[in-house]
């Protein structure tokens, strides 16, 4: 790596799974204008389901998720009852909204909760909302907890994709992360979900950790496409332990350079080209025969709050504790804590702590950054003219690209009819982040003011 290229891989950005991102929420967004906002759903606005279960065992020092541990069964009971309780809130406002295409189960370990939970559940999601007839259900899962019991369990209620967190399967990662788990666990969870009839799995794989290395990479990628999941997320790892105080048992001096960070991703990332996975966007992978590489070649690819996705929503409703919806109108997120979650929901209350209404000008620059992250590429004037915006309004943000422009990394040039297109280079690809980032009307304000702090660009 090169001075230049190492100067970008230390720039710190967001990571754009939404936009305007989360730090620009505020709390001029109520329940009461969420209500409002779900009444005018009708017949042909098509749901996105996300239920947020915020409860592990432990926690693992890499975790940036919204979690907290518990070894009781007891509130998570009681979670699954106030969750049921707030799924029938959101119901009544639901009521003429279109079919369900994607139900998510994050957190947090969801597969925590117990049979009778997720039978509750899925049965009072069954009655309140009408499901298309191609629903994804997908769930996240530490394979330290994946039973036969638990699998057979998630197929009844209709689950069919699981993630399952692998991160690193070298021993001494393992223990320097706090999560230990043999390749003998992760390949036992995996056996038990396509018994079960879930055959759609993803593995999570993460690079910059404390003690990796080429070897550790190379030898996790390997022992991956030995159990040959449908799709491969490999995330890079953002230290942020001013945001979550748990990374402070990190030993940041064992944590790689960013030079070692782009060399680890480059080697993951062809290992699994090389096995026969179609690269998806920024640090997505999956088979060629998966949804994931169906939607790259036909353009319905998506980012969302999960990453990449084949999820075709329109409109996405967030459940549980902190978890995030996005209608047309803006974002809402829920209250953070579980206790004024609960108060909130037992009062009748749809429990919304901040959100953001959006204006054309960021509907815009959401579709563009989306374009950006997910083809490599935009037509500025096309997606402009979707929302009745002139080109020109972006002309600070064609500046900013100057630097990436004239050091290789993206082209800006005239298209179709001399329309303006922005396209990232094979080079420029790894740093599409920054090449987002000069779309971002919000950042310099909140970087100047301290508002908001991002990882690493690599």
């Amino acid at each position: 790596m090169n001075e230049q290229d190492l100067s970008y891989a230390m720039r710190t950005v967001p990571r754009y799974t939404s936009y305007p991102t989360a730090p620009h929420f505020h709390e001029g967004v109520t329940g009461d204008t969420y209500a409002r906002w779900l009444d005018k759903l009708g017949p042909a606005d098509t749901l996105s389901l996300y239920l947020h279960v915020p409860y592990c065992r432990e926690i693992c020092h890499y975790c940036g998720c919204h979690t907290k541990a518990t070894r009781q069964d007891t509130p998570l009971a009681a979670y699954a009852r106030t969750l049921g309780q707030e799924i029938e809130l959101a119901g009544q406002h639901l009521k003429a909204a279109g079919p369900v295409r994607h139900i998510h189960w994050g957190g947090g370990t969801p597969s925590l909760l117990s049979e009778a939970s997720f039978l509750d559940l899925a049965g009072l999601l069954r009655v309140l909302f009408r499901f298309a007839p191609d629903l994804e259900h997908a769930i996240e899962l530490d394979p330290r907890n994946v039973t036969r019991s638990l699998a057979e369990t998630l197929a009844e209620i209709g689950v069919n994709r699981a993630s399952l967190g692998v991160q690193d399967f070298d021993p001494g990662v393992q223990v320097a992360i706090g999560r230990i788990q043999s390749y003998e666990v992760v390949a036992s969870a995996a056996r038990h979900l396509r018994e079960a009839g879930i055959t759609a799995l993803n593995f999570d794989l993460m690079y910059g950790l404390p003690g990796q290395s080429a070897r550790t990479i190379r030898d996790t990628v390997s022992k991956t496409v030995e159990l040959r999941p449908g799709r491969v997320a490999l995330f890079g790892y953002a230290h942020v332990p001013w945001m979550r105080k748990h990374q402070r048992l990190i030993d940041e001096k064992r944590l790689p350079n960013a030079q070692d960070r782009l060399a680890m991703a480059d080697i993951a990332r062809e290992d699994l080209i090389s096995a026969g996975y179609v690269p998806i966007g920024l640090d997505h992978f999956a088979l060629p025969d998966d949804l994931m590489a169906i939607a790259l070649q036909d353009g319905s690819l998506k980012r969302n709050f999960q990453g990449y996705t084949t999820d075709q929503g329109d409109q996405l409703i967030g459940l549980g504790v902190s978890s995030i919806g996005r209608l047309d109108q803006g974002y809402v997120q829920n209250m953070p804590d579980v206790g004024n979650w609960r108060r909130s929901v037992e009062a009748g209350q749809l429990p919304i702590s901040k959100g953001l209404e959006l204006t054309r000008d960021d509907l815009v620059r959401g579709r563009i950054i989306e374009q950006l992250m997910t083809d490599y590429r935009c037509d500025l004037a096309q997606a402009c003219g979707q929302f009745g915006l002139d080109v020109a309004t972006l002309n600070g943000s064609l500046a900013d690209l100057e630097d990436l422009r004239r050091d290789g990394l993206v082209n800006v040039g005239s298209g179709r009819a001399g329309q303006t297109e922005i396209c990232v280079t094979e080079r420029g690809r790894p740093y599409v982040r920054l090449v987002a980032a000069a779309f971002d009307a919000y950042l310099a304000e909140s970087l100047s003011s301290g508002k908001a702090k991002h990882s690493v660009a690599i």
